[in-house]
Parts: C-alpha cells; sequence; structure tokens
C-alpha cells in the first residue's frame, strides 16, 4: 500500500482499458513455511504458488492442495480466543486516515480497518502466505488464459444489517471501486466487465491475462459493501459520488466489526459486530487512538493503557524485556521506505537529467540511513519490488559513492542545486521520517545538493504531491496483496502509473511489455519477468528503497493471533484472548 493519492488528473485512470497493454499496467498503491514463532522470514512471498494456475478451481470441498493449485477446505480459526466477552481492545498506532470510505481508503491504518469492517471474497492465511482461503467467496476458479474469473459467494454470507451478501454487491463495490478512480481503482486496471448472472456468481472479465488478480481480490481495498445502504446515501460508481461523509460515521459491510465513531487526530473507534455470521471476536469493541510519537506508545503498553502498540522503534525493545504482561517479537516484513526524486514536479527540472538522479542514488549512505533509523534492525532493498517478493532476488542492491556522484553532476553541469523536499512528518514502521530525512539531507549536501526539508502533515503531503507534485520526497509502502505485479503498477515507467505521472518521464515501452508477458505467464518465466522488471525499475532512477525495516510486535501478553500480515497489516478478527 502506498499513500492516498488522486489519479483524477488527465483522465488517465480507466477500468475500460482502450488497449490490451494499457488495459494491464494503469499503476497503484512469505515464506512457504512459517517459523516456530509464528512469524515468516519472506524468502518466497508472492511466487506461482499463491495463485492457483490458469484453468484450476479453487473450491472448499477440496481436501488437499497440489504444487499448481491452492486450495483449503475452510477459512483458519484464527482468533485462539474463547467464547464470551473480553475488555475492549486499544491499539497505538500514528494513523495516517485521510477518508474511511472503503473505495476510497488507501493507506497502512486504511488496512486495517477494511480488514475489520468490509470483507473480501477471498482472504490470505495468516500462517502461510502462500495460501489463499475463502471469504465471502466459497469458490473461485481462472479460464486457461487467465482472462475470465468466476467466483461463488457463500450463500450464509450477511451484512451487518443482517441483508445477504449478493453478486450485485460484489459487481457494485468494484465498479464503484474502479469508477472513483481514487488510488485503489489501479486494483480493477484491465477489467472489461463484471457480470452477476445470479446472486452467488460473479463472473470477472480482463481484456488481456491477468494471472495476478485471484491476489489482487485478496486485498483489503477490494472489499465489498452493501449497494442498497450505500446507494441510499449517496454512492455511486462516477464523479455524482456524495457517500463519502456518510461512510465517517457509518458502515455497510460484513466484516467482524462495524464503525462506531471516528474523531480526526484522535481515535478510530469499532464496535463488535454482533451480527457477524462468521466467528464473532471476543472483544467488544476496539479502539485505535492517534499516538504519533514511539516513546509514548512504549510508555502506555508498559503502563497497560494499551493492548497493542504499533510503532515501537527498535532502540527501545530493550526497555520492555523482561517486562512482566507484555510480549514482544521482532518480525521481518515486506514494508519499505524510500525517497524518490520528480523531474516532473514544479522546482524539480534539473531531475529530468538521468546522471542527476543517479548522483543522487549514489550520495546516500545506505548502511549509515540503515543504521539511524532503525539501528540496522532491517535490509537493504535493491528495487521497489521488496526483498521475498517474486522476482527480487538477485538484484544488486544500493552501495554509496560519493566521488562517482561528484563526477556525475560536473559530467551534467551542476554546480550546486536546491530541492524541495517535502514530506510527511510520520513514524512508520519505526522509522521517524524527520530522523531520516535528515540524514539524507545530510548524505546529499556532501555533493552539494541543499535539500529544504520541508515536514508537513500527511493531508498537506497528499494534497501537495497531487497538485505541483514535490521534486524531492520520502514516503513508505506496504503490500496492498502477494503478488509482485502491485509495484510494477505503481513504481513502474508504465503509461498512467503513479510515478510514472510524478517523475515527468516518458512512459517505457520495454518496461510495458515486460509486464503485460508476466502477467501472461507463471512458474520460472514469470519469476524471472519480474526479476527484469525489477532491474527496469532500478534503471529508471525514479524511486530509491532506503529501508526495509523489521517490525516490533509489542502487546499485552494475552492478546492472541497478534501477526503482521502482508496483505492487511493487523488483522483484528483474528485477535483473541487467553
Amino acid at each position: 500500500m502506498g499513500v492516498v493519492t488522486s489519479h483524477r488528473s488527465g483522465g488517465r485512470r480507466r477500468w475500460l482499458a482502450v488497449a490490451t497493454a494499457a488495459a494491464l499496467i494503469v499503476a497503484a498503491c512469505g515464506d512457504d513455511d512459517s517459523n516456530d514463532d509464528g512469524t515468516t522470514d519472506g524468502t518466497e512471498a508472492a511466487g506461482d504458488d499463491t495463485t492457483p494456475d490458469a484453468g484450476t478451481t479453487v473450491d472448499d470441498t477440496t481436501d488437499d492442495t497440489s504444487d499448481d493449485t491452492t486450495a483449503v477446505t475452510e477459512a483458519p480459526d484464527d482468533t485462539g480466543a474463547p467464547a464470551g466477552d473480553a475488555r475492549e481492545l486499544i491499539i497505538a498506532r500514528d494513523m495516517d486516515l485521510t477518508t474511511l470510505d472503503p473505495q476510497r481508503a488507501y493507506c497502512d491504518t486504511c488496512q486495517i480497518f477494511l480488514t475489520a469492517v468490509y470483507q473480501t471474497l477471498i482472504g490470505v492465511d495468516p500462517t502461510d502466505l502462500t495460501v489463499l482461503v475463502p471469504r465471502l467467496a466459497d469458490s473461485w476458479e481462472a479460464n486457461a488464459e487467465s482472462t475470465e474469473f468466476t467466483f461463488t459467494l457463500n450463500p450464509d454470507a450477511t451484512f451487518s444489517d443482517g441483508s445477504p451478501v449478493t453478486a450485485a454487491d460484489v459487481k457494485f463495490s468494484w465498479e464503484r471501486l474502479a469508477g472513483l478512480e481514487g488510488s485503489a481503482s489501479y486494483l480493477m486496471s484491465g477489467v472489461t466487465s463484471i457480470e452477476a448472472p445470479d446472486d452467488q456468481t460473479v463472473v470477472v472479465t480482463m481484456e488481456a491475462p491477468n494471472s495476478a488478480f485471484i491476489n489482487i481480490v485478496s486485498a483489503p481495498y477490494m472489499g465489498i459493501v452493501s449497494q442498497a445502504l450505500a446507494e441510499a446515501n449517496g454512492a455511486t460508481a462516477d464523479e455524482t459520488d456524495s457517500a463519502e461523509q456518510w461512510f465517517l460515521s457509518n458502515s455497510a459491510g460484513s466484516g467482524p466489526f462495524v464503525l462506531d465513531s471516528y474523531t480526526e487526530g484522535d481515535q478510530l473507534v469499532l464496535a463488535r459486530n454482533d451480527a457477524y455470521w462468521g466467528e464473532p471476536s471476543p472483544f467488544p469493541g476496539v479502539t485505535l487512538k492517534q499516538v504519533k510519537d514511539a516513546t509514548a506508545q512504549l510508555q502506555q503498553l508498559q503502563q497497560g493503557d494499551v493492548d497493542i502498540a504499533m510503532q515501537i522503534n527498535f532502540d527501545s525493545v530493550g526497555e520492555l524485556e523482561g517486562a512482566e504482561g507484555i510480549t514482544t517479537e521482532l518480525v521481518d516484513s515486506y514494508n519499505f521506505v524510500y525517497v524518490a526524486a520528480s523531474a516532473g514536479a514544479v522546482g524539480g527540472e534539473e531531475l529530468a537529467d538521468p546522471r542527476v538522479r543517479e548522483a543522487i542514488k549514489l550520495a546516500l549512505d545506505y548502511e549509515g540511513i540503515l543504521d539511524t533509523t532503525v539501528g540496522g534492525n532491517g535490509k537493504l532493498q535493491a528495487s521497489p519490488i521488496p526483498n521475498g517478493f517474486e522476482g527480487s532476488e538477485g538484484l544488486p542492491l544500493p552501495e554509496q559513492d560519493v566521488a562517482a556522484a561528484e563526477a556525475l553532476l560536473a559530467e551534467a553541469g551542476v554546480d550546486g542545486l536546491t530541492l524541495r523536499a517535502a514530506y510527511p512528518s510520520v513514524n512508520v514502521y519505526g522509522v521517524d521520517f524527520d530522523t531520516m530525512m535528515a540524514k539524507v539531507q545530510q548524505d546529499l549536501s556532501a555533493i552539494g545538493i541543499d535539500l529544504e526539508l520541508e515536514p508537513v502533515e500527511f493531508a498537506q503531503w497528499v494534497e501537495q504531491i497531487t497538485g505541483d507534485g514535490i521534486p524531492f520526497t520520502a514516503v513508505y509502502f506496504a503490500p496492498d496483496h502477494i503478488d509482485s505485479s502491485q509495484y510494477v503498477q505503481y513504481f513502474g515507467m508504465i503509461e498512467g502509473t503513479s510515478w510514472q505521472g510524478r517523475s515527468g518521464a516518458d512512459p517505457n515501452a520495454d518496461e510495458q511489455q515486460l509486464f503485460a508477458d508476466a502477467l501472461a505467464a507463471s512458474g520460472d518465466a514469470k519469476t524471472d519477468l519480474y526479476n527484469q522488471l525489477g532491474q527496469a525499475m532500478i534503471d529508471d532512477l525514479v524511486i530509491f528503497p532506503l529501508v526495509n525495516p523489521g517490525l516490533v510486535l509489542a502487546y499485552a501478553s494475552d492478546i492472541t493471533g497478534v501477526r503482521y500480515s502482508a496483505c492487511c497489516n493487523l488483522e483484528l478478527g483474528g485477535l483473541g484472548i487467553d
């Protein structure tokens, strides 16, 4: 998941594709075995085993799996919780919410909220990221070409108001996601039609092969809303939509929780859905408290004021060692933070020269940034495809070379350069952006590039990046689902992607063709194509990954089911209590 942005400018984002190649590349936003502690080491996160091969069927009546097909008998019982009420669950988090509209939302905290309130047709087994599990859909299948996908809904599924979840609701939700042209609309790229031949059947047709679509359906942004309730409150699939304000105080989903209240900058409160058609949560409510500072999160956990602290810094973990009633785990993640150079932004014109962008890349002290931000508790990352995802293996990691950077600037005729560097002043994945950008500023000053740091609130950052742009910025990305396609769709220099537009670069026809080929491929051929795409995005010299941080899971010891989710951040419906 990238960051909340609007892609309305230029009318580039259209879900009914006009050309086969372009249809597939309109842009975004685990390991085979889990470790003994329930975490994953992230070596083969999104390989072909996570997606059924073309022409196969995944059905919850299947008792076993093969190398070619992912299947389960039922969604796993991952709550670990006894029946009956527990206390209200309190979570400390620096939240990045800007909307609660399920078809407009696109952020890290949004993943938590949407997964709790709006169910998807398919989920990801939290204990094994290579296994897809039924949610609203009982079964699903793809044709041999991966151009048509059929989903059969569970007839027992109901919304929180008791009304049944039908194929018409799925059609409405996905068409609205596409039609509003928000950040998550890229998930619907290449779709030419969504049909509901009966109440339990949904048929999606693509203009070109898209082997990623089954994985895409597990993304929290693909959650389903009640068409009747949403439409009654102004929801449409086009510019006439007026439901966003209503969604700030109401919800219309089928998940284990419903929205109770939201106070911007303060807290998000969820109430248990007592009409939930699945296994109910033991928690009568969940409150996500806005706690920006990692130290404050730590203190509140120590004092028993919160049950989970989501953004504890690595250098603070020692303070929790031996603390009675508190559990800490250090786990790998697929999240990363990066800086980006935007020649297309006002004030970024000199970045159009690739020598200048390469100089920036070479000037950065990557190991020093890793130490400064997370105390070395993370990894360097080669390309926008994160460590552990298909296509990431074997790519060259970035290295600092100040002399080479200075030579490139001299060759480009640049003697001193000042760049405005606005960025969201946030603490994400244990990375304090103010600290990180101070280090980046120091590194670039050594080659005569002056960064004018401009820390802003997240909403201001969104306004700037979607307006005149920002010449140099820092952002973060967490996976939306478990397929590598999302990284090309968000970061690739392909017509219509977020960073192609921001960079000011012309679309790269070679990348576009590689991506189309990857979506039609499987097995080793698919992996090789994504590896080539990873190298191509390195060569674009627009996105510079800085840190793939590990994560600190810190929580009250009687809370069970706390896991990092590669698709959904933290699944509240999977939490229980001893």
